[in-house]
């Protein structure tokens, strides 16, 4: 076995093991440390002894071994010990390697990561250190913070859902929907800071898009019948298939329109358009099905003249109607411009300035917008507003470029 397909075997049954762990001795702090160690061992001796025809049970089986090591070695926790010692580990590793338990536990762990009581940030960075397995330093880099924080956030979320009183069991049906669209928009805010950094230097991270594609792919196999996480895979798949044209070589963001579409990811736009055709078939359509929607509209269109704007503009007036979200209607803004004119457009976009004041996106479309119209004076102050008010280093470069490009051309003219 390489070192990459052992790396992807870890990181798959991590979660998992994780799930079985913590279901069992219900100690998520010890659990996790203990399955860090189980991953450790494998890594180092599975390359060379060949790996176990059961890997799933032999880590849930080393784990839980460690996990007691810990107990017994903390003299502050002699009554769990007590408890610990009552249990035999292989007993923890038969029952939990079946099929249907490891998706039960992995989904567990996904609940427990986007529960309800954890800030976004906090629900991010727990979900990827518990489902995604990375570690506290690789977390800390993505999000471009000292490790040392980052791994007192993690603590402070797992506090909190331990305060939360949480079980790490299947929500009840009452809390079920909250909870699963919870999950789902841990993985979609992954997604787009991956896709489109906040803070980084480079625009995208590939690390943080490829990891919530994965998640996103477990929990759709968890959860088959639920549409709206099948619309949120066809949306990340056919957003990511455009990565590569969406910077150049130097890492400079490049624009939809202006993007060589030959080097959009032909096999990742199959696959998201099969889901969403396939999801869309049973009529109960919901938001990430809906944008899912307009990203295949994008694709499909070879030239950017050959975009079917007035499909986008229904589907926008759809998804404003399920989600009263300034951000649809900034993009319905767009797709409004594009149909009718921009004129029709700035209207819709002085409704959205009342809701997101001082917006940098707010002041680029206007800018977008005012450019299409003809007027450059205009439009050249809204980019520069929008460059003073964006955090995102990548598009600050970019609106600085193009702003240098309408002010030349307003004064040309």
């Amino acid at each position: 076995m390489t070192p990459t397909a052992l790396g992807d075997l870890l990181r798959e049954l991590a979660p998992q093991v994780l799930g079985a762990v913590v279901r069992r001795y219900r100690d998520f702090d010890s659990a996790e440390d203990a399955v860090q160690e189980a991953l450790l061992a494998a890594a180092q001796q599975w390359p060379g002894e060949g790996v176990p025809e059961h890997p799933r049970a032999w880590l849930i089986q080393v784990a839980a071994r460690r996990l007691i090591n810990i107990w017994r070695a903390d003299d502050a926790r002699r009554r769990r010990e007590e408890t610990a010692v009552s249990l035999d580990p292989r007993d923890v590793a038969g029952a939990a390697d079946e099929p249907d338990s490891a998706a039960d536990d992995s989904l567990r762990l996904l609940f427990m990561c986007g529960h309800p009581a954890l800030t976004a940030p906090s629900a991010i960075a727990l979900t990827l250190r518990a489902v995604g397995g990375l570690s506290t330093a690789e977390i800390a880099h993505a999000f471009l913070v000292p490790e040392a924080p980052m791994a007192q956030r993690i603590s402070r979320a797992k506090q909190r859902v331990h305060a939360s009183g949480a079980a790490f069991a299947m929500p009840e049906p009452a809390q079920w929907q909250a909870r699963v669209e919870g999950v789902r928009h841990v993985l979609y805010l992954i997604f787009n800071e991956g896709y489109a950094s906040s803070t980084a230097d480079d625009l995208l991270r590939p690390d943080l898009s490829r990891e919530a594609i994965r998640l996103a792919r477990m929990l759709h196999r968890l959860l088959p019948d639920d549409t709206e996480t099948a619309g949120l895979l066809a949306l990340m798949l056919l957003t990511d298939a455009r990565r590569a044209a969406r910077t150049g070589p130097h890492g400079e963001l490049i624009p939809l329109p202006e993007q060589d579409r030959s080097r959009w990811d032909g096999a990742l736009i199959a696959e998201g358009a099969a889901l969403l055709g396939a999801t869309l078939r049973r009529h109960a359509v919901g938001p990430y099905q809906l944008q899912a929607a307009v990203a295949a509209l994008h694709d499909e269109a070879a030239r950017p003249e050959d975009t079917d704007w007035p499909q986008i503009l229904a589907l926008y007036g759809v998804l404003a109607r399920l989600q009263d979200n300034p951000m649809v209607t900034l993009n319905r803004a767009v797709a409004l411009a594009m149909v009718h004119g921009p004129a029709a457009g700035l209207a819709l976009l002085d409704t959205v300035a009342e809701r997101l004041p001082g917006h940098h996106r707010v002041a680029a479309v206007r800018g977008h917008l005012l450019e299409l119209a003809g007027d450059l004076p205009a439009a050249a102050a809204a980019f520069t507003a929008a460059l003073h008010a964006t955090p995102s280093p990548a598009e600050l470069r970019y609106l600085a470029a193009h702003l240098a490009s309408v002010k030349a051309r307003a004064a040309a003219a």
